[in-house]
């Protein structure tokens, strides 16, 4: 028996439709290829747009072939669940069975599985390690107990061994994730890694693309061209070769940002017009850091505790914390309450786990510093510290 060609389309829409059911993608049927800004929005680095087109091929070649894995990294709203959900769209599309899932709702379906009489524990763990494509979205964002952590290891595990086909999207660094995946996610010959640098889609910028909390653009007239090394001053020696020390660290970190700067100093001795310089340039080369004084760090976090608030404290403390380049102002000039003291040491100790380029300036001398982030300014293998012994400056003789 062949079946009727006027029911051939209505069918193929019946079956097209219970895959998408079965995928989790329902309320994401909108979420495509055409719809995808490949370039991102006006406003946009050329790093920060390039990194966003790289990602949007890997992706459009991953959905036609579905060979290997494909991890895509990057800060909240910068696209990588636009991209995710559009890969799971197409393969549904032409009739491979899928499913998408955020981590946390794959562990909490598996947790439910366990007084669920419609279906056993095993079951739903088998047909989510087996499934044809594998989506798991927000990888990292999960509650990481013992038991989370060993299911998501089985399903990777498994996948990796049989080579089926895994998309994950995570806005964390491979070396905070667990050991284990970790491992498997580093296999260059199974894994496509690609990091998107363009910030938050949802998300103010300015015309030069920086962050609504960046306030680097009422600093844009600071460069290395215009820092005074002081020449024309009476500095002591050992004054001026601490500045020029200072300004030659700086030019060289703006070349290549890695591990954490610090400027430590007086007021007005140069500290801030260093920082901005690194960011301006950095700016320049198409890849905007977040700039911020110490203080509006901490009112912005506070402000997310307001009933009309759009952004959540664990949103906005992920979006600076996880920023790739983080230029903080003024350590030390904020009023440090318990809560403040406790939202600065996990900033720092996120970013020394992480490894994330960070510049730092304060006033505080390091005995003044808290001593758990002292004790990670004093790593030499991460961090270098320039202290600017120059008297204020005032402009000239």
């Amino acid at each position: 028996m062949q079946i009727c060609v006027c029911r051939t389309g209505q069918l193929k829409k019946l079956a097209r439709d219970g895959l998408y059911k079965m995928s989790n993608l329902e309320s994401l049927s909108h979420l495509t290829f055409d719809n995808f800004e490949s370039r991102g929005q006006i406003g946009l680095g050329p790093a920060q747009a390039a990194s966003l087109e790289r990602a949007f091929n890997h992706a459009r070649q991953f959905a036609r072939t579905l060979d290997g894995w494909l991890v895509l990294q990057g800060p909240y709203g910068c696209g990588k669940t636009h991209l995710a959900a559009a890969v799971a769209n197409f393969v549904v599309d032409i009739g491979v069975p899928t499913l998408f899932l955020t981590v946390p709702d794959l562990l909490d379906s598996l947790r439910f599985s366990y007084n669920d009489p419609a279906s056993t524990f095993e079951e739903r763990f088998e047909e989510i390690r087996c499934s044809q494509l594998l989506v798991m979205d927000d990888f990292g964002t999960e509650n990481a107990t013992s038991w989370a952590q060993e299911k998501l290891f089985q399903i990777l595990n498994y996948r990796y061994i049989n080579n089926l086909p895994l998309l994950i999207t995570t806005n964390l660094s491979l070396n905070q994730l667990e050991g284990r995946i970790s491992s498997r996610l580093q296999d260059p010959e199974l894994v496509t890694r690609v990091k998107i640098l363009a910030p938050d889609y949802r998300r103010p910028m300015d015309d030069t693309g920086h962050s609504e909390l960046s306030s680097l653009g009422l600093l844009s007239e600071r460069t290395f061209g215009n820092f005074s090394l002081r020449k024309d001053e009476n500095l002591e020696k050992e004054e001026a070769k601490k500045l020029e020390s200072a300004f030659k660290a700086a030019q060289q970190y703006a070349e290549k940002p890695r591990g954490w700067l610090v400027f430590q100093g007086g007021y007005a001795s140069g500290k801030t017009h260093l920082a901005a310089a690194i960011a301006n340039y950095r700016s320049a080369e198409g890849i905007p850091p977040l700039f911020i004084m110490v203080p509006d760090l901490m009112d912005h976090l506070r402000a997310t505790f307001s009933p009309d608030s759009k952004t959540s404290y664990d949103r906005r403390f992920d979006e600076i914390k996880t920023t790739p380049l983080l230029v903080l102002d003024d350590l030390g000039t904020e009023s440090m309450t318990p809560w403040v003291k406790e939202k600065l040491y996990q900033l720092f100790n996120y970013r020394y786990n992480a490894g994330l380029p960070t510049v730092i300036t304060t006033t505080d001398k390091l005995s003044e510093v808290d001593p758990r982030i002292r004790s990670r300014m004093l790593d030499r293998r991460i961090c270098r510290i320039y202290a600017i012994t120059a008297p204020p400056y005032r402009g000239g003789r």
